[in-house]
Protein backbone atom coordinates (compact mmCIF):
# COMPACT_ATOMS: atom_id res chain seq x y z
CA UNK A 1 0.00 0.00 0.00
CA UNK A 2 1.23 3.56 -1.12
CA UNK A 3 -0.16 6.55 0.62
CA UNK A 4 -2.07 9.04 -1.26
CA UNK A 5 -1.09 12.65 -0.33
CA UNK A 6 -3.33 15.24 1.54
CA UNK A 7 -7.27 15.90 0.15
CA UNK A 8 -7.35 20.15 0.15
CA UNK A 9 -9.22 20.26 4.20
CA UNK A 10 -11.46 22.46 2.36
CA UNK A 11 -13.25 19.79 0.93
CA UNK A 12 -16.40 18.26 2.57
CA UNK A 13 -19.11 15.43 1.91
CA UNK A 14 -22.75 16.49 1.31
CA UNK A 15 -25.13 13.26 1.63
CA UNK A 16 -21.76 11.31 2.04
CA UNK A 17 -20.18 12.46 -1.70
CA UNK A 18 -17.87 14.71 -1.94
CA UNK A 19 -18.99 18.15 -2.57
CA UNK A 20 -17.77 21.23 -4.75
CA UNK A 21 -19.43 24.48 -4.85
CA UNK A 22 -22.28 23.35 -2.87
CA UNK A 23 -23.23 20.28 -5.45
CA UNK A 24 -21.91 16.81 -5.44
CA UNK A 25 -19.72 15.25 -7.68
CA UNK A 26 -22.76 13.35 -9.15
CA UNK A 27 -24.32 16.24 -9.84
CA UNK A 28 -21.70 17.94 -11.27
CA UNK A 29 -21.26 15.23 -13.88
CA UNK A 30 -24.69 15.27 -14.26
CA UNK A 31 -24.44 19.84 -15.19
CA UNK A 32 -21.60 18.98 -17.16
CA UNK A 33 -23.43 15.96 -19.09
CA UNK A 34 -20.08 13.75 -19.25
CA UNK A 35 -16.73 13.11 -17.38
CA UNK A 36 -13.99 13.46 -17.44
CA UNK A 37 -14.21 16.97 -15.85
CA UNK A 38 -12.26 19.46 -14.19
CA UNK A 39 -14.11 21.36 -11.37
CA UNK A 40 -12.67 24.32 -10.13
CA UNK A 41 -14.14 26.61 -7.03
CA UNK A 42 -14.89 30.05 -6.85
CA UNK A 43 -14.69 29.74 -3.25
CA UNK A 44 -11.22 28.91 -2.16
CA UNK A 45 -10.05 30.90 -4.80
CA UNK A 46 -11.70 34.37 -3.37
CA UNK A 47 -10.51 32.56 -0.29
CA UNK A 48 -6.70 31.80 -1.23
CA UNK A 49 -6.37 35.32 -2.03
CA UNK A 50 -7.97 37.10 0.73
CA UNK A 51 -5.67 35.08 3.16
CA UNK A 52 -2.85 36.25 0.83
CA UNK A 53 -3.75 39.31 1.42
CA UNK A 54 -3.94 39.28 5.11
CA UNK A 55 -0.80 37.83 4.94
CA UNK A 56 1.27 40.04 2.44
CA UNK A 57 2.46 44.14 2.71
CA UNK A 58 0.16 46.59 1.64
CA UNK A 59 2.44 47.80 -1.01
CA UNK A 60 2.79 44.20 -2.58
CA UNK A 61 0.42 43.28 -5.86
CA UNK A 62 -0.11 39.82 -6.76
CA UNK A 63 -0.14 38.95 -10.43
CA UNK A 64 -1.60 35.78 -11.58
CA UNK A 65 0.51 33.49 -13.59
CA UNK A 66 -1.93 32.36 -16.49
CA UNK A 67 0.46 29.38 -17.39
CA UNK A 68 -0.82 28.04 -14.39
CA UNK A 69 -4.62 28.06 -15.49
CA UNK A 70 -5.80 29.46 -18.90
CA UNK A 71 -9.75 28.58 -18.45
CA UNK A 72 -11.59 31.68 -19.59
CA UNK A 73 -14.15 32.09 -17.34
CA UNK A 74 -11.53 31.39 -14.35
CA UNK A 75 -9.47 34.11 -16.40
CA UNK A 76 -12.17 36.81 -15.64
CA UNK A 77 -13.05 35.82 -12.47
CA UNK A 78 -9.67 35.98 -10.85
CA UNK A 79 -9.24 39.50 -12.94
CA UNK A 80 -11.16 41.50 -10.04
CA UNK A 81 -8.88 39.48 -7.22
CA UNK A 82 -5.60 40.44 -8.57
CA UNK A 83 -3.55 43.37 -9.65
CA UNK A 84 -1.65 42.23 -12.88
CA UNK A 85 -1.60 38.69 -14.90
CA UNK A 86 1.47 37.51 -16.16
CA UNK A 87 2.12 35.75 -19.72
CA UNK A 88 4.34 33.43 -21.95
CA UNK A 89 2.91 33.78 -25.04
CA UNK A 90 0.91 35.72 -28.14
CA UNK A 91 -1.86 33.62 -27.65
CA UNK A 92 -2.16 34.23 -23.62
CA UNK A 93 -2.01 37.55 -24.78
CA UNK A 94 -5.30 37.32 -26.50
CA UNK A 95 -7.06 34.94 -24.27
CA UNK A 96 -5.95 37.63 -21.72
CA UNK A 97 -7.52 40.76 -23.66
CA UNK A 98 -10.78 38.64 -24.48
CA UNK A 99 -11.02 38.01 -20.62
CA UNK A 100 -11.06 41.83 -20.36
CA UNK A 101 -7.30 42.30 -18.92
CA UNK A 102 -6.05 46.14 -20.02
CA UNK A 103 -2.64 45.96 -21.49
CA UNK A 104 -0.99 47.85 -18.74
CA UNK A 105 -1.98 44.66 -16.39
CA UNK A 106 0.11 42.32 -18.77
CA UNK A 107 3.82 41.30 -18.53
CA UNK A 108 5.16 38.82 -21.19
CA UNK A 109 7.95 36.55 -20.46
CA UNK A 110 9.79 33.51 -22.19
CA UNK A 111 12.70 33.14 -23.73
CA UNK A 112 11.76 32.22 -27.53
CA UNK A 113 9.15 35.42 -28.44
CA UNK A 114 8.90 35.78 -32.13
CA UNK A 115 9.03 38.91 -34.11
CA UNK A 116 5.17 38.27 -34.37
CA UNK A 117 4.68 38.16 -30.56
CA UNK A 118 7.24 41.16 -29.91
CA UNK A 119 5.00 43.00 -32.34
CA UNK A 120 2.02 42.41 -30.80
CA UNK A 121 2.67 43.09 -27.36
CA UNK A 122 4.36 46.36 -28.40
CA UNK A 123 1.48 47.48 -30.54
CA UNK A 124 -1.04 46.56 -27.60
CA UNK A 125 1.69 48.01 -24.57
CA UNK A 126 2.11 45.17 -23.16
CA UNK A 127 5.53 44.94 -20.41
CA UNK A 128 7.89 42.53 -22.26
CA UNK A 129 10.34 40.78 -19.80
CA UNK A 130 13.31 41.00 -21.93
CA UNK A 131 15.40 37.52 -21.79
CA UNK A 132 18.11 38.23 -23.94
CA UNK A 133 20.57 41.40 -25.81
CA UNK A 134 19.02 40.07 -28.87
CA UNK A 135 15.29 40.27 -28.19
CA UNK A 136 15.65 43.79 -26.73
CA UNK A 137 17.56 44.67 -29.61
CA UNK A 138 14.95 43.51 -31.60
CA UNK A 139 11.86 45.13 -29.69
CA UNK A 140 13.62 48.08 -29.82
CA UNK A 141 13.74 48.22 -33.75
CA UNK A 142 9.98 47.17 -33.77
CA UNK A 143 9.31 50.09 -31.45
CA UNK A 144 10.68 52.88 -33.65
CA UNK A 145 9.05 51.09 -36.29
CA UNK A 146 5.65 51.27 -34.66
CA UNK A 147 6.61 55.42 -33.04
CA UNK A 148 5.97 53.33 -29.79
CA UNK A 149 7.95 53.48 -26.65
CA UNK A 150 7.88 49.90 -26.02
CA UNK A 151 7.66 49.12 -22.17
CA UNK A 152 10.39 46.88 -21.40
CA UNK A 153 11.64 45.01 -18.48
CA UNK A 154 14.56 42.63 -18.15
CA UNK A 155 14.72 39.28 -16.61
CA UNK A 156 17.76 38.61 -14.65
CA UNK A 157 19.26 35.25 -14.24
CA UNK A 158 20.09 35.30 -11.03
CA UNK A 159 23.70 33.54 -9.44
CA UNK A 160 21.28 31.93 -6.73
CA UNK A 161 18.44 29.59 -6.82
CA UNK A 162 15.63 29.16 -4.94
CA UNK A 163 16.25 26.18 -2.08
CA UNK A 164 14.28 22.89 -2.19
CA UNK A 165 12.39 23.98 -5.43
CA UNK A 166 10.26 21.83 -7.54
CA UNK A 167 11.93 23.62 -10.78
CA UNK A 168 15.12 25.32 -10.90
CA UNK A 169 14.19 28.70 -12.76
CA UNK A 170 17.76 30.75 -11.87
CA UNK A 171 21.61 29.86 -11.22
CA UNK A 172 23.90 28.52 -13.34
CA UNK A 173 23.49 28.78 -16.97
CA UNK A 174 19.89 28.87 -17.86
CA UNK A 175 17.41 29.63 -21.21
CA UNK A 176 16.21 32.23 -18.72
CA UNK A 177 16.75 35.44 -18.92
CA UNK A 178 20.32 37.40 -18.93
CA UNK A 179 23.06 36.52 -17.05
CA UNK A 180 22.92 39.27 -13.95
CA UNK A 181 26.46 40.81 -14.46
CA UNK A 182 25.18 41.87 -17.99
CA UNK A 183 22.26 42.91 -16.83
CA UNK A 184 23.28 46.93 -16.35
CA UNK A 185 24.96 47.37 -19.52
CA UNK A 186 21.56 46.09 -21.20
CA UNK A 187 19.01 48.19 -19.27
CA UNK A 188 21.87 51.46 -19.83
CA UNK A 189 20.95 51.03 -23.43
CA UNK A 190 17.32 50.39 -22.86
CA UNK A 191 17.21 53.64 -21.10
CA UNK A 192 19.22 55.68 -23.65
CA UNK A 193 17.01 54.50 -26.55
CA UNK A 194 14.12 55.79 -25.00
CA UNK A 195 12.13 52.81 -23.88
CA UNK A 196 9.37 52.89 -21.53
CA UNK A 197 11.32 51.22 -18.95
CA UNK A 198 9.91 48.84 -16.24
CA UNK A 199 12.37 47.46 -13.97
CA UNK A 200 13.35 43.41 -13.25
CA UNK A 201 11.64 40.13 -13.50
CA UNK A 202 13.81 37.76 -10.99
CA UNK A 203 12.35 34.40 -10.70
CA UNK A 204 14.54 31.91 -8.93
CA UNK A 205 12.46 29.03 -8.54
CA UNK A 206 8.89 27.08 -8.13
CA UNK A 207 6.83 24.68 -6.05
CA UNK A 208 8.84 25.62 -2.44
CA UNK A 209 7.41 24.49 0.28
CA UNK A 210 9.78 25.57 2.59
CA UNK A 211 8.77 29.61 4.51
CA UNK A 212 12.79 29.85 4.97
CA UNK A 213 13.48 29.25 1.65
CA UNK A 214 11.65 31.45 0.43
CA UNK A 215 12.17 34.29 3.07
CA UNK A 216 16.24 34.02 1.87
CA UNK A 217 15.49 33.99 -1.80
CA UNK A 218 13.13 37.20 -1.68
CA UNK A 219 15.39 38.88 0.40
CA UNK A 220 18.28 38.06 -2.23
CA UNK A 221 16.30 39.39 -5.20
CA UNK A 222 15.86 42.47 -3.27
CA UNK A 223 19.56 43.23 -2.68
CA UNK A 224 20.07 41.81 -6.35
CA UNK A 225 18.19 44.69 -8.01
CA UNK A 226 19.44 46.71 -5.59
CA UNK A 227 22.64 46.25 -6.55
CA UNK A 228 21.58 46.20 -10.72
CA UNK A 229 19.95 49.74 -10.17
CA UNK A 230 22.92 50.87 -8.93
CA UNK A 231 25.64 49.41 -11.47
CA UNK A 232 23.19 50.43 -13.84
CA UNK A 233 22.35 54.19 -13.00
CA UNK A 234 19.06 53.48 -13.26
CA UNK A 235 15.61 53.52 -10.94
CA UNK A 236 13.39 50.48 -10.78
CA UNK A 237 9.65 51.00 -11.56
CA UNK A 238 8.84 47.86 -10.84
CA UNK A 239 10.03 44.22 -9.32
CA UNK A 240 8.37 41.33 -10.46
CA UNK A 241 9.75 38.57 -7.31
CA UNK A 242 9.10 35.71 -9.07
CA UNK A 243 6.34 33.52 -7.07
CA UNK A 244 7.81 29.82 -6.48
CA UNK A 245 4.82 29.09 -3.45
CA UNK A 246 4.12 25.11 -3.90
CA UNK A 247 0.90 23.43 -2.32
CA UNK A 248 1.11 19.85 -0.66
CA UNK A 249 0.66 17.43 -3.25
CA UNK A 250 2.07 14.05 -1.84
CA UNK A 251 1.93 12.29 1.25
CA UNK A 252 4.11 14.36 4.54
CA UNK A 253 3.64 17.26 2.48
CA UNK A 254 2.38 20.53 4.75
CA UNK A 255 1.12 23.99 3.79
CA UNK A 256 3.27 26.95 3.30
CA UNK A 257 3.52 29.30 6.19
CA UNK A 258 2.71 32.05 4.47
CA UNK A 259 2.36 34.40 7.51
CA UNK A 260 6.07 34.01 7.99
CA UNK A 261 7.03 35.27 4.76
CA UNK A 262 4.82 38.41 4.85
CA UNK A 263 6.58 39.16 8.17
CA UNK A 264 9.82 38.85 6.99
CA UNK A 265 8.45 40.69 3.62
CA UNK A 266 7.08 43.65 5.98
CA UNK A 267 10.85 44.23 7.32
CA UNK A 268 12.36 44.08 4.67
CA UNK A 269 9.90 46.67 2.97
CA UNK A 270 10.52 48.90 6.26
CA UNK A 271 13.76 49.47 5.52
CA UNK A 272 14.70 48.81 1.47
CA UNK A 273 17.62 50.05 -0.46
CA UNK A 274 17.23 53.65 -1.65
CA UNK A 275 16.98 52.36 -5.61
CA UNK A 276 14.09 50.88 -4.25
CA UNK A 277 12.40 53.15 -1.89
CA UNK A 278 9.32 53.89 -4.83
CA UNK A 279 9.08 50.24 -6.81
CA UNK A 280 6.26 48.40 -7.15
CA UNK A 281 6.75 45.19 -5.82
CA UNK A 282 4.55 41.79 -6.80
CA UNK A 283 4.32 38.61 -6.14
CA UNK A 284 3.67 36.03 -9.53
CA UNK A 285 1.60 33.52 -8.63
CA UNK A 286 -0.08 30.33 -10.52
CA UNK A 287 -0.25 27.02 -8.85
CA UNK A 288 -0.68 28.41 -5.40
CA UNK A 289 -3.63 30.36 -6.17
CA UNK A 290 -5.98 27.77 -8.13
CA UNK A 291 -3.78 24.68 -7.77
CA UNK A 292 -5.84 22.80 -4.82
CA UNK A 293 -9.30 24.87 -5.95
CA UNK A 294 -9.30 22.48 -8.69
CA UNK A 295 -10.92 18.52 -8.62
CA UNK A 296 -10.58 16.29 -11.88
CA UNK A 297 -13.34 13.76 -11.57
CA UNK A 298 -13.34 10.99 -13.96
CA UNK A 299 -15.76 7.95 -14.18
CA UNK A 300 -14.73 3.96 -13.66
CA UNK A 301 -15.51 2.44 -16.79
CA UNK A 302 -13.84 -1.06 -15.85
CA UNK A 303 -12.99 -3.12 -12.40
CA UNK A 304 -10.45 -5.91 -13.29
CA UNK A 305 -8.05 -8.44 -11.49
CA UNK A 306 -4.61 -9.16 -12.74
CA UNK A 307 -1.95 -11.98 -11.07
CA UNK A 308 -4.23 -10.44 -7.97
CA UNK A 309 -4.17 -7.33 -8.27
CA UNK A 310 -7.14 -5.08 -8.33
CA UNK A 311 -7.17 -2.37 -11.38
CA UNK A 312 -9.98 0.53 -11.16
CA UNK A 313 -9.92 1.87 -15.18
CA UNK A 314 -11.67 5.17 -15.95
CA UNK A 315 -12.16 7.35 -18.41
CA UNK A 316 -9.41 9.49 -17.96
CA UNK A 317 -5.92 9.51 -17.50
CA UNK A 318 -2.71 11.25 -18.29
CA UNK A 319 -4.01 13.45 -21.04
CA UNK A 320 -5.86 15.46 -18.72
CA UNK A 321 -3.36 14.78 -15.80
CA UNK A 322 0.10 14.64 -17.01
CA UNK A 323 1.36 15.86 -13.57
CA UNK A 324 -0.55 13.57 -11.66
CA UNK A 325 0.80 10.11 -13.86
CA UNK A 326 3.87 10.89 -12.30
CA UNK A 327 5.04 12.24 -16.04
CA UNK A 328 5.27 16.26 -15.82
CA UNK A 329 9.03 16.73 -14.07
CA UNK A 330 8.86 14.23 -11.19
CA UNK A 331 11.98 11.56 -10.73
CA UNK A 332 9.91 9.02 -8.71
CA UNK A 333 6.26 8.64 -9.08
CA UNK A 334 4.31 9.49 -5.95
CA UNK A 335 0.27 9.49 -5.64
CA UNK A 336 -1.51 12.43 -5.73
CA UNK A 337 -4.67 13.05 -3.40
CA UNK A 338 -7.35 10.97 -4.48
CA UNK A 339 -10.84 9.55 -3.43
CA UNK A 340 -13.68 7.75 -4.73
CA UNK A 341 -16.04 10.96 -4.88
CA UNK A 342 -19.03 9.01 -4.42
CA UNK A 343 -17.84 7.08 -1.20
CA UNK A 344 -16.18 10.38 0.20
CA UNK A 345 -16.65 9.38 3.76
CA UNK A 346 -16.51 5.37 3.23
CA UNK A 347 -13.07 4.03 4.68
CA UNK A 348 -11.02 2.38 2.98
CA UNK A 349 -11.47 -1.79 2.25
CA UNK A 350 -9.44 -2.63 -0.35
CA UNK A 351 -5.64 -2.04 -2.08
CA UNK A 352 -6.04 -0.60 -5.93
CA UNK A 353 -4.31 0.43 -9.24
CA UNK A 354 -6.15 3.35 -10.62
CA UNK A 355 -5.00 3.50 -14.40
CA UNK A 356 -6.50 5.48 -16.92
CA UNK A 357 -7.56 4.69 -20.14
CA UNK A 358 -4.83 4.86 -22.66
CA UNK A 359 -2.94 2.21 -24.08
CA UNK A 360 0.42 2.64 -22.19
CA UNK A 361 1.96 1.83 -18.49
CA UNK A 362 2.40 5.69 -17.56
CA UNK A 363 -1.25 6.35 -17.40
CA UNK A 364 -1.34 5.85 -13.78
CA UNK A 365 -3.35 7.81 -11.35
CA UNK A 366 -2.40 6.37 -7.92
CA UNK A 367 -0.49 3.04 -7.03
CA UNK A 368 -1.40 0.43 -4.22
CA UNK A 369 -4.07 2.97 -3.43
CA UNK A 370 -6.32 1.97 -0.12
CA UNK A 371 -9.41 2.90 -1.38
CA UNK A 372 -13.22 1.83 -0.25
CA UNK A 373 -15.03 -0.50 -2.68
CA UNK A 374 -15.48 1.04 -5.86
CA UNK A 375 -17.58 -0.08 -9.06
CA UNK A 376 -17.88 0.25 -12.71
CA UNK A 377 -19.91 3.85 -12.82
CA UNK A 378 -18.47 5.21 -9.53
CA UNK A 379 -16.25 8.47 -10.19
CA UNK A 380 -12.59 9.15 -8.84
CA UNK A 381 -11.65 12.27 -8.06
CA UNK A 382 -7.90 13.51 -7.98
CA UNK A 383 -7.18 16.79 -6.33
CA UNK A 384 -4.71 19.55 -6.55
CA UNK A 385 -6.22 19.56 -10.21
CA UNK A 386 -6.48 23.59 -10.81
CA UNK A 387 -2.76 23.80 -12.13
CA UNK A 388 -1.40 22.70 -14.99
CA UNK A 389 -3.85 19.98 -15.87
CA UNK A 390 -6.00 20.70 -18.62
CA UNK A 391 -3.86 22.80 -20.74
CA UNK A 392 -0.71 21.35 -19.23
CA UNK A 393 -1.79 17.38 -20.57
CA UNK A 394 -1.52 15.80 -24.44
CA UNK A 395 -5.62 16.02 -24.55
CA UNK A 396 -5.12 15.07 -27.85
CA UNK A 397 -3.13 11.74 -27.17
CA UNK A 398 -4.63 8.94 -28.94
CA UNK A 399 -7.54 10.67 -30.23
CA UNK A 400 -9.39 11.10 -27.17
CA UNK A 401 -9.99 15.12 -26.97
CA UNK A 402 -10.24 17.44 -23.78
CA UNK A 403 -11.73 16.75 -20.75
CA UNK A 404 -14.59 19.28 -19.42
CA UNK A 405 -14.21 22.15 -17.42
CA UNK A 406 -17.01 24.24 -15.07
CA UNK A 407 -16.07 26.98 -12.52
CA UNK A 408 -18.87 26.55 -9.73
Amino acid sequence: MKPLGPIPPQFAALNGELAIGGRTASVLVKEAGDTPLFVYSRKMIEDRLAALRTAMPDRLNVHYAMKANPYGPLLEFIADLVDGLDIASAGEMQQARDAGYLPREISFAGPGKRDRELFAAIRAGVTLNVESENEADRALQMGKELSVKPRLAIRVNPSFELRGSGMKMGGGAKPFGVDAERVPELARKIVNAGASWRGFHIYSGSQALDADALIESQGRVIDLAAELAVKAGVDVPHLNMGGGFGIPYFDKETPLDIEAIGAALETRFADLPAPLKDTDFALELGRYLVGEAGVYLTRIVDRKVSHDTTYLITDGGLHHQLAASGNFGTVVRRNYPLAIANRFEAEGEETVNVVGCLCTPLDRLADAAHLPRAEVGDIVAVFCAGAYGASASPATFLGQGPALEMLV
